[in-house]
């Protein structure tokens, strides 16, 4: 019985060695140049296209493909709305204008001003524009970073660890720049979204992040000198306390 057995495990392994195929012969003392051994072709010999690569299956003797007209980079929409015959630079209306697709990597795409992140956005905010912001940032960043992006999101209820509180002093003081690249690329833990979210909704949620922020560390003087007797009882141009409401 032990000897049919024996018998049935060396022909079944060699069934299944032959049947796979010796990638190489670096098992031998002595390593041959001869192909190995298949019964069905390695897949590292497949006929295939390879990026940067010659190819003799194409008119012109390239592997890499020229793109279809009318190809948009991801994280890009189509150009539409109005476009500057001066420039030839399409931009979006509302709620917020911002290069769309130009063509160029300035700020806008880039988040960099030279070599260096910059600061601010590359337009107006409007309500609109953080009403936008807030719409983005819940569906694509609120699962980790919270809701108040407190770092608490549900995300971290579930394993998740290392989510980054929106609120520390070192993202207080990060530039809007850098903030729009961790956006697009990633940072550490953090996957880039940047084939998910399109340039426009990128600085929505960077101009939201702002507002987050200020939300959870404004103080008084952050508040409109003709808003402030609202929140504090008090006459703002004279100084004097407002007796309290009925």
């Amino acid at each position: 019985m032990v000897r049919y057995f024996l018998f049935l495990l060396v022909l079944i392994t060699i069934l299944v060695v032959s049947i796979a195929g010796l990638r190489d012969y670096s098992f031998l003392p002595h390593k041959t140049k001869r192909p190995p051994i298949e019964i069905f072709p390695d897949m590292v010999r497949q006929p295939k296209v390879k990026a940067q690569a010659p190819s003799d299956f194409y008119a012109d003797g390239r592997g890499a493909r020229s793109h279809v007209d009318g190809t948009v980079p991801v994280g890009y929409s189509a150009p539409e709305a109005s476009v500057q015959a001066s420039e030839g630079v399409a931009t979006m209306g509302s709620p917020y204008s911002v290069v769309v697709f130009s063509g160029k990597q300035d700020y806008a795409d880039t988040g960099k001003i030279g070599t260096n992140w910059g600061n601010g956005l590359p337009f107006t905010a409007t309500l609109a524009t953080l009403e936008r912001g807030r719409e983005r940032y819940q569906i694509q960043c609120a699962v980790c970073h919270g809701a108040t992006g407190a770092g608490n999101g549900i995300a971290t209820k579930y394993g998740l660890v290392g989510v980054a509180s929106l609120h520390q002093q070192r993202l207080r003081d990060m530039t809007d720049g850098e903030i729009y690249n961790t956006i697009v690329n990633g940072k550490n833990t953090m996957l880039g979204y940047g084939a998910g979210i399109q340039v426009p909704d990128r600085w929505a949620i960077v101009a939201y992040i702002r507002a987050l922020q200020l939300s959870q560390n404004a103080t008084i003087n952050d508040v409109p000198v003709t808003e402030r007797a609202a929140l504090t009882g008090t006459n703002a141009a004279s100084g004097t306390t407002a007796p309290p409401k009925p």
